[in-house]
């Protein structure tokens, strides 16, 4: 029984080295990554070593097959492309597979103890995330050495024996059981490299661990599609296209697993070997195979999971849950969404003076609606970023963090000012059929032009963080108030004088300049983080 617990514990411990470098890998590289990808979408051979390059190194195809599904959802990378991305990750986990097969328990303590110091001198920096990466590659290694001698241990257990010696090979529950350990472990990995562990110690035949291999490589198929399956349909497409040449792979390769044994086995030598060159051979095989079909299974695909129809507004969602633990992709998200939250506040802000111009009171209420859309867009961009993990993300992720929730709360507050502007109008203006002055309306004009302006100049500043941007917006500033006060002088001059319409509209045209001064200075708030984490620069 102390044996089977031990193996257990050895198991979990793979499962979680694995996770830990994987999470670690992506914290710390996830934005260099991320454009490694992008920028290999030219052709599907450069897609798919990409693909082998970026996978070795978070050593999760399934991690991969969530970057690039979110590229695909985000209209950043073609389908196709994020296939041949696809069919070199596969590549590159077998690659990692065989490294990790090798004899390096020797380095075990080494990348533990250099993993820990890192860890905990610095954790909150880059170095101290690369020490988590550390830990975890000490403990996979730790891991595989304790899977072997648990195992050792056990097959020499006299009823242990005579169940190994009772068993027989049966490929489509291997498969099954396969995939079922892939995806409760949440990698394909481990479940390889504890299957050719557990081979090389006797526990399992030879046999019944290829059909397990090919359970494994079936199961990070799924396991991306189970992952994924709340997302949009063009992020689901990509682990939908990945599977089906899972599917197609496993049925080309499993005719192939008797003449493996009888005539590569021999070649090889130990079992561990066989294993790992096996799923290497395995994803070379469906690489080499299928990259000349992937626009066929991308139009299946899409066939098979067509995109729906937009909504009203012609927006889909940006918010996607499956890149939570990818804190640069994430970001990415929160910020497309962001400015299309800002989208809808510009035009409303423009709807000011159409409904101004045309006492359009249908179009006030039009505009004024979408006053909800902003609101539940800020809500929902303030759900999804507390979801990312705050003590996983760097200070500058960090900064980054709060200047994305600070942008749209600042245009929540935008809108919320302009639905009451429009609904003044309404009641102050269109229903009562009062019209500004000539001198008034060119004044309210002007404000609103510029306020426009100032707006656009905000959402460049939120995107790009361009200081001389952020010093000119903070500038428009002290320039709009003084305007303001000018034109409230000018129109107090108008009262002064009994201007007929500058009377009637008198209440509405201060609220207005009024009001245009807040939004201002909200628009204007948006170049503080920007001036602020340039002053805080080393210089």
């Amino acid at each position: 029984m102390t044996h089977l617990l031990n193996l257990l514990a050895a198991i979990a411990l793979l499962v979680w080295g694995t996770q830990l470098v994987r999470t670690g890998i992506l914290r710390v590289l996830g934005g260099n990554l991320r454009n490694v990808l992008a920028q290999s979408v030219s052709n599907r051979f450069k897609a798919a070593l990409s693909g082998i390059g970026v996978t070795a190194l978070v050593q999760s195809s399934t991690a991969t097959a969530l970057i690039v599904s979110a590229f695909v959802g985000q209209g950043l990378m073609t389908l196709p492309s994020a296939l041949a991305v696809m069919l070199g990750a596969d590549i590159g986990t077998s690659l990692m597979a065989v490294v990790f097969s090798r004899d390096l328990s020797w380095l075990s303590p080494l990348f533990v103890f250099v993993g820990v110091v890192l860890f905990m001198t610095c954790q909150s920096s880059t170095a101290g995330r690369v020490g988590r990466i550390l830990i975890g590659l000490g403990l996979m290694l730790l891991a595989l050495s304790l899977i072997s001698a648990s195992a050792r241990e056990l097959t020499q257990a006299p009823a242990v024996r005579a169940l190994l010696a009772s068993l027989s090979s049966d490929l489509a529950l291997e498969i099954t059981m396969g995939a079922v350990l892939a995806v409760l472990s949440y990698s394909s990995l481990a479940i390889v490299l504890l299957t050719a562990t557990l081979a090389s110690t006797g526990v399992i035949p030879v046999d019944v661990a290829l059909g397990l291999v090919l359970g494994a490589n079936f199961g990070s198929g799924l396991l991306a599609v189970f992952t994924t399956f709340n997302t949009n349909v063009e992020t689901r497409q990509v682990p939908l296209g990945n599977l089906v040449f899972k599917v197609l792979g496993v049925a080309l390769a499993a005719p192939l697993v008797e003449p493996w044994l009888q005539y590569i086995r021999p070649l090889l030598g130990d079992a561990a070997t066989v294993i790992v060159l096996f799923h290497l051979s395995f994803n070379l095989m469906v690489g080499l195979l299928f990259i000349g079909l992937i626009q066929v299974v991308a139009r299946w695909t899409e066939y098979g999971l067509p995109k729906p129809q937009k909504n009203a507004t012609g927006h889909s969602s940006h918010l996607d849950a499956s890149v939570l633990d990818t804190p640069s992709l994430a970001f990415s998200c929160a910020v497309r969404e962001a400015m299309h939250q800002a989208d809808l506040v510009e035009n409303m802000l423009l709807g000011v003076m159409t409904v101004i111009k045309t006492n359009d009171s249908k179009r006030a209420r039009d505009y004024q609606k979408m006053d909800a859309t902003v609101n539940q867009l800020y809500v929902d961009i303030k759900c999804y970023l507390t979801k990312i993990s705050r003590e996983a993300l760097s200070e500058s992720e960090g900064h980054r963090w709060s200047d994305v929730i600070n942008f749209t709360l600042n245009m929540d507050q935008i809108a919320d000012i302009i639905e009451r502007v429009l609904q003044d109008i309404e009641d102050k203006k269109i229903k009562v059929g009062h019209e500004f002055s000539e001198a008034g309306l060119t004044e309210i004009t002007e404000l609103h032009t510029r306020l426009v302006n100032n707006l656009r100049l905000g959402m460049s500043v939120f995107l790009n963080g361009n200081v001389r941007d952020a010093q000119a917006l903070l500038a428009e500033k002290t320039r709009f108030h003084d305007l303001v006060r000018d034109y409230a002088v000018t129109h107090l001059s108008r009262l002064s004088v009994n201007t007929p319409k500058s009377v009637e509209t008198r209440s509405l045209h201060l609220d207005l300049i009024s009001d245009f001064k807040r939004i201002n200075s909200l628009i204007c708030a948006l170049a503080s983080p920007v001036l602020a984490a340039e002053n805080f620069k080393p210089h």
